[in-house]
């Protein structure tokens, strides 16, 4: 019967195993059953020129021919790659899956079938295969010849140095030269080979693989990357032309990028003849017509381009093939086209799951032969990432070029395959890591288990996690200096955020922790923080590790010491150096501004400095790792802490500037938009983990953490032991440091969360003024005419606001109202309105109606928001009108304002972070506790500022097996994971708030000792501590973070330790 020519592939001759992982397929099944028939031969050109050809029966739909190709490469991601062919009007279109290949190719003799990339993702490490990424080079060089991957002469020479690199292996100019002579890369080669043989001089050592990644590093960036223009003209008659990448829809002028409309913003897609035709959702703040019209040369042409729109969206955006629709009874209307084959995220799951084997390949036009160990395990994500090279790191900045649009895919329809109309619908919410490539990085399950990738944001809000702080959706390049990062998206499962591609950022990206450079952030999907099989295993190393160490606990508190200066160190380095180092590269700040910063800061560091080696030198001892002969005098901590905090008196001076240059940077950030627009790209790099006016106060947060250590060392010695009395003479010292920064300290505290707070809201006209404090923030629901709706609820000293998210490219939140607190009163209404939890607030012009979502969280808000109406009541009279422009809200809360009128799907529309022009706003405490519908307080960060830890701790997910060695940092209600704690920025963060701490219990089958577990909702993390001491440490930092304590405990903790 008729079946596919079983041809000798690549693999085969060399030995290898046959690959059935027929790319297309999902896990488990079989290629569908090849029809009878007769067979026709179709000849198909390979990325490396070569043509072969393939005998398939007449009757096959394209996927066979597709899945045939693939299965002769042994190519197990073969889902980003198509088959294009021009059909009988000229016009190159791609194989349609679905049909039969003899309704397509009419005359298949005369046709040669081309086997080309057909999409481009956001970031190249989510390739995970090494033959993928070598097509992928033969991609670009080919477009390169072309003409159709344009760029500038530098980052052509850069191309080509490592496509020579990977051709003929390490420089020789003369075998450079006669190599370039017989080849011809780009068009205008001849004037660039004097900077091709100087860029390949740089490349020694590297193998073809770390070449192909360098090549794919640097086109990447490149704005024409992946693009395929498609002429068209505007209403006007412009002559323009259209694209399609995972981001979106790009609109260009010749090759000049001029606009973009990425999905999230599409509503629907439709072709009307020769009309294409796009609209868009609703915003406010957007100056488009709600449908934009273009006109392209033919129907056909405008089908074509309507098709690979859907299939774009599709692939990127959505979590499984969209099923087909139902068959009309009568007749049909529109088009039935619809995407066939795996989705990025399925093929992603897969190649993850290591259902495959590694195979060998041959590169054709390469001198050097780069061989797939069959021995190599499917987990060792390491051997599949090369490591960047510092040149090509330092040179990728030169093209401004757009990081690719963070796919945020989501359950939900695709986009509806209507000849009329083709909806692009954003179903779920996009929280994520973040990814992260336009990846914010919201969070995905893996196959595994519960395992999930703070990437590209692909998971409904309650799938959601890790935020990667994906700023990878920044649209400004980063200075290739320093490497920097940054979520994305959600603040469920993020990485840092983790940055989320949605617009032109080219420095924050996901990159593999397994690179060097720190352009990227870690991709969420090879990530050795959620995926368990990138990181070895270390049970039996850490069991033998922890029998050598010393048992005292008063080791185990002067570790902690030594674990959280680390920290300490990293973070004063945000300031003295990556801060600086930018500072000093732009004419942005004031000298006086600088002179307030930077001399108050560069001190400090050094004497930290000192202080962590002398640490580290006597932990050394206590340890026995050197002069272990000289035991018991060594075998304390006292001494050094005594010296080193007298020492530190003598910078008092520093430390009481540091509130004057908070208030500085904050006036000058009100006065200068330079300098206000430089501060906020400085915040979108990966090191800047937290808001930048946190780093300006962690010299004052320090003194409290050495306050409490020594706290605990003089509870723990009793009074005769060695290093009693130098706990106790240190303690005094901080405890007199502590109570003379302490109103200043209070004070500092509330001015930065104003002004953060500033920054999530608009339609703000004064925040910040003198005599505000602020309260508690978080989700409760408001009852109008439409309902409950969410709303995010803002608690000041004299003032309530209400806002929701609003749909703004920054996510902030609109300010729809102000509820005065004088004269307010409080009635719990669940009798009356039938509501659980609910609460009348009356004020003097305005009543609302809201509900919390627990009994506790009620308790709460009736605690604050009394207390708030007290201070009210004290103070002077009325407050100042907060809104910028907002005329009384007189309604009744039956009534539903204009502002309420806003549709659940609205906002939930609103929601894809990984979209955002400024996804920096993206996970914030404020979107966490609006995802989380929780709340927290100002007394909750001050307890926060205190229970700050760092350490090692292993990490296992429910359905792995093995540990994984990771650096944690807990602060700001936050876990930040590193791979070691030399790195300068973390790869991945999970905010604690909503999460529950508990032990496991036997059923569990973790028999391991000082193990705690992290839960939320159908996420569940367990973590293993180094000690009993170290295990409580973090057990009592994340209950603090976990569950906020009521205002009556507070105060007694407050009180006893006064700061």
């Amino acid at each position: 019967m008729g079946e596919i020519e079983q041809k000798p592939t690549p693999g085969s001759r060399l030995g290898a195993p046959e690959n059935s992982g027929v790319s297309t397929l999902e896990q488990g099944q079989k290629p569908p059953p090849t029809p009878s028939g007769k067979l026709m031969s179709i000849k198909i050109q390979m990325l490396d020129d070569t043509q072969e050809a393939f005998e398939v029966p007449q009757r096959a739909p394209g996927k066979v021919l597709l899945d045939a190709v693939c299965n002769h490469l042994n190519l197990v991601e073969g889902d980003y790659f198509g088959l294009e062919f021009p059909d009988h009007k000229k016009i190159t279109v791609w194989l349609d899956l679905l049909k039969p290949i003899v309704k397509q190719i009419r005359r298949p003799k005369h046709v040669v079938v081309k086997f080309v990339v057909k999409f481009f993702p956001p970031d190249h490490t989510q390739l995970q295969e090494e033959l993928t990424r070598y097509l992928f080079a033969l991609q670009v060089k080919q477009d390169l010849a072309q003409g159709r991957l344009t760029c500038n002469d530098t980052s052509a020479a850069l191309l080509i140095s490592h496509i020579v690199q990977s051709e003929i292996g390490d420089f020789d100019e003369a075998l450079d030269r006669e190599h370039l002579a017989k080849n011809k890369y780009v068009p205008q080669q001849d004037a660039l080979e004097d900077k091709i043989v100087e860029f390949h001089h740089n490349h020694i050592g590297q193998t073809p693989a770390e070449s192909d990644f360098q090549l794919l590093e640097i086109a990447r960036r490149l704005e024409m990357y992946g693009i395929r223009l498609h002429p068209a003209k505007d209403r006007e008659g412009t002559k323009i032309n259209l694209a399609v990448a995972n981001t979106g829809i790009l609109v260009f002028q010749g090759v000049t990028k001029i606009n973009a409309f990425n999905w999230a913003k599409v509503r629907k897609l439709s072709f009307k003849r020769k009309r294409f035709l796009i609209k868009l959702r609703p915003d406010a703040n957007s100056s488009y017509q709600d449908t934009l019209e273009f006109l392209m040369a033919s129907r056909d042409f405008c089908k074509s381009f309507w098709k690979i729109c859907v299939e774009h969206h599709a692939f990127f955006r959505l979590f499984e093939e969209p099923k087909p629709r139902p068959k009309p009874v009568l007749f049909s209307r529109g088009s039935s086209f619809r995407f066939s084959g795996r989705t990025q995220k399925q093929v992603l799951d897969y190649v993850k799951e290591g259902g495959h084997k590694k195979v060998q390949f041959e590169r054709k036009h390469s001198k050097i032969h780069s061989i797939r160990s069959l021995a190599t395990q499917p987990s060792e994500v390491d051997s599949e990432v090369p490591k960047q090279s510092p040149q090509s790191a330092s040179l990728m900045f030169g093209e401004g070029a757009e990081s690719p649009g963070g796919q945020s895919r989501q359950h939900g329809k695709g986009l509806n395959a209507s000849t009329t109309a083709a909806t692009a619908t954003s179903a779920a919410e996009d929280l994520g890591p973040q990814s992260g490539s336009q990846a914010s990085p919201a969070v995905r399950k893996s196959p595994a288990g519960n395992r999930q990738a703070d990437g590209a944001g692909q998971a409904p809000p309650e799938e959601e996690e890790e935020v990667v702080k994906d700023r990878t959706q920044q649209s400004k390049a980063q200075p290739p200096q320093p490497s920097t990062g940054s979520l994305t998206g959600s603040p469920h499962l993020s990485e840092l955020s983790i940055n989320s591609q949605g617009g032109a950022v080219p420095a924050n990206v996901t990159l593999s922790p397994n690179l060097s450079p720190d352009t990227k952030q870690a991709s969420p999907l090879i990530s050795p923080l959620l995926n368990d099989q990138a990181c070895p295993r270390t049970d039996d190393e850490e069991e033998g590790r922890r029998k050598r160490l010393p048992t005292d606990k008063a080791y185990f508190i002067a570790k902690e010491v030594s674990t959280t200066e680390r920290t300490y160190l990293k973070d004063l380095e945000v300031i003295t150096s990556w801060f600086q180092s930018t500072v000093s590269k732009e004419d942005s700040m004031p000298e006086t501004l600088k002179s307030l910063i930077f001399p108050n800061f560069e001190p400090l560091h050094k004497f930290h400095t000192n202080f962590l080696k002398e640490i580290e030198q006597r932990l050394a001892l206590w340890e026995g790792r050197s002069n272990a002969h000289s035991k018991g005098d060594y075998q304390r901590i006292g001494d050094v802490l005594l010296k080193n905090i007298q020492g530190l008196k003598h910078l008092a001076a520093h430390l009481w500037r540091h509130s004057e240059a908070l208030e500085a940077l904050e006036n000058g950030l009100k006065s200068s938009r330079r300098l206000e627009n430089f501060c906020r790209d400085f915040e979108l790099q990966k090191v800047c983990y937290l808001p930048l006016n946190t780093f300006l106060l962690r010299p004052l947060h320090r003194l409290m953490h050495y306050k409490q250590v020594l706290e605990r060392l003089c509870k723990y010695h009793s009074p005769n032991h060695v290093d009693f009395r130098d706990c106790r003479a240190a303690l005094a010292e901080i405890t007199e440091m502590v109570a003379q920064l302490h109103g200043t300290m209070i004070k500092m505290e509330n001015f930065q969360k104003l002004h953060e707070l500033k920054k999530d809201l608009i339609g703000i006209d004064n925040l910040v003024v003198p005599g505000r404090e602020f309260i508690r923030l978080g989700s409760l629901s408001k009852l109008s005419g439409k309902g409950l709706q969410q709303r995010m609820f803002f608690l000041f000293n004299d003032v309530l606001l209400y806002t929701s998210r609003g749909l703004t490219a920054s996510n902030q939140f609109k300010v729809h109202g102000q509820l005065p607190l004088y004269g307010m009163t409080i009635e719990e209404g669940e009798d009356e309105w039938g509501l659980p939890h609910c609460l009348t607030l009356r004020g003097q012009r305005q009543s609302i109606i809201v509900a919390a979502s627990s009994r506790a969280e009620m308790e709460k808000w009736v605690e604050d928001i009394q207390m708030a109406i007290d201070l009210a009541e004290k103070s002077s009279g009325p407050s100042p009108e907060l809104l910028a422009s907002s005329p009384p809200d007189n309604k009744s809360p039956d009534e539903a304002t204009i502002a309420d009128q806003e549709s659940e799907d609205d906002l939930s529309a609103s929601r894809t972070s990984l979209e955002r022009q400024a996804p920096h706003r993206g996970n914030t405490m404020v979107h966490v506790c609006w995802h989380r519908n929780t709340s927290v307080s100002m007394v909750d960060f001050s307890i926060a500022v205190e229970n700050q830890l760092s350490g090692n701790l292993l990490r296992k997910f429910k359905n792995s097996n093995g540990w994984q060695k990771l650096w944690v940092v807990f602060t700001n209600f936050c876990l930040f994971f590193y791979k070691s704690h030399q790195d300068s920025h973390p790869l991945a963060s999970l905010p604690l708030l909503g999460y529950s701490l508990t032990i496991p219990s036997e059923s569990e089958n973790i028999h391991k000792d000082y193990v705690f577990k992290l839960h939320f909702k159908s996420h569940v993390y367990y973590f293993r501590a180094e000690s009993e001491y170290t295990f409580e440490r973090w057990m009592e930092v994340i209950r603090s973070a976990t569950s906020s304590a009521s205002r009556a405990s507070i105060s007694s903790h407050k009180d006893t330790h006064a700061y």
